[in-house]
């Protein structure tokens, strides 16, 4: 399902394929994490210990969005092309893949056991992760056994943490079992800056993202709205972001910033990215509007 020409890039980039349309990849916060003790806001905000958090997609080149952010490369992107969807499928067993993804990165992490500064006892910690992030890559509600994937998660010890783009109301309406905490990315403030921005490859896409919003607050688990920002782009109209926030009633809303970094550098320029103060003035904007709390 993955050409070899973008197999091979994915595997020059530290990414390990496994099965037919999954990958794994040790995070840079999991190498912090290992090296010099910083952790990712994971910890920090949630208790998800960085170290053992295992950075996972079942969807790695698959997604209904090409957004000019994104660090991932998009079929288009280095003269590569690949068929956008060989969805619906029947999809690879989920225990098997969680299974040869543990292992491909505990071969990723075994570098990481002779180095000085790491401590013997949590890299023994980290190849057994405790955490999975079901947000490597690509659009995971695409993969028809995610529900699966999610409870064997579970059954192994592992918290999930799912990151959606929400243009599948239906495959969320059915998951079953939901992650512990489950993220849905909101890029734009309305349809004209959502095309711009997130260049949906299907044609109802705001339309469905915005069904997604309205089933957020139904959803019995963890629920979090992530904005996207980027300047001179999608850094607007807080009013309308707080409308679509309030529509979606999350337990928590997170505003960050985009970071000039992977094939996003080709896309956008360095001055996209926002200052910190940026990302802090637009948040005391939505608090004001929403009547959520700034942590």
């Amino acid at each position: 399902m993955i050409p070899q020409e973008v197999r091979s890039l994915l595997e020059k980039q530290q990414y390990r394929i496994v099965g037919n349309h999954s990958a794994v990849k040790i995070c840079h916060w999991t190498k912090e994490s290992l090296v010099s003790g910083r952790v990712c806001y994971k910890q920090k905000w949630y208790g998800i210990f960085s170290h053992r958090c295992m950075e996972f997609t079942p969807s790695v080149i698959w997604c209904t969005h090409h957004c000019l952010f994104c660090w991932r490369i998009q079929s288009g992107d280095r003269n590569l092309r690949w068929k956008e969807f060989p969805f619906p499928f029947k999809g690879d067993d989920p225990k098997e893949i969680l299974e040869k993804a543990i292992e491909a990165r505990k071969q990723l992490l075994s570098g990481f056991k002779g180095n000085e500064k790491v401590s013997l006892k949590k890299w023994e910690e980290a190849i057994k992760p405790t955490n999975i992030a079901i947000s490597l890559s690509g659009e995971p509600t695409l993969y028809p056994r995610l529900g699966e994937l999610i409870e064997e998660s579970h059954r192994m010890g592992m918290k999930t943490f799912l990151v959606s783009n929400g243009t599948l109301p239906e495959a969320i309406e059915k998951l079953d079992p939901l992650p512990w905490q489950f993220y849905v990315t909101v890029a734009a403030p309305d349809k004209e800056t959502y095309l711009k921005t997130c260049r949906p490859i299907i044609r109802d896409g705001w339309k469905r993202l915005n069904k997604t919003l309205e089933i957020f607050s139904s959803l019995e688990c963890r629920r979090v709205i992530r904005l996207t920002l980027v300047k001179g782009l999608n850094l607007k109209d807080p009013e309308k972001y707080a409308k679509l926030i309030l529509k979606a009633e999350p337990d928590f809303c997170e505003v960050k910033g985009f970071m000039h970094v992977g094939e996003a550098q080709k896309r956008l320029p360095r001055e996209a990215m926002p200052r910190f103060s940026d990302i802090q003035e637009f948040a005391r904007k939505l608090s004001e509007l929403t009547g959520y709390k700034i942590k």
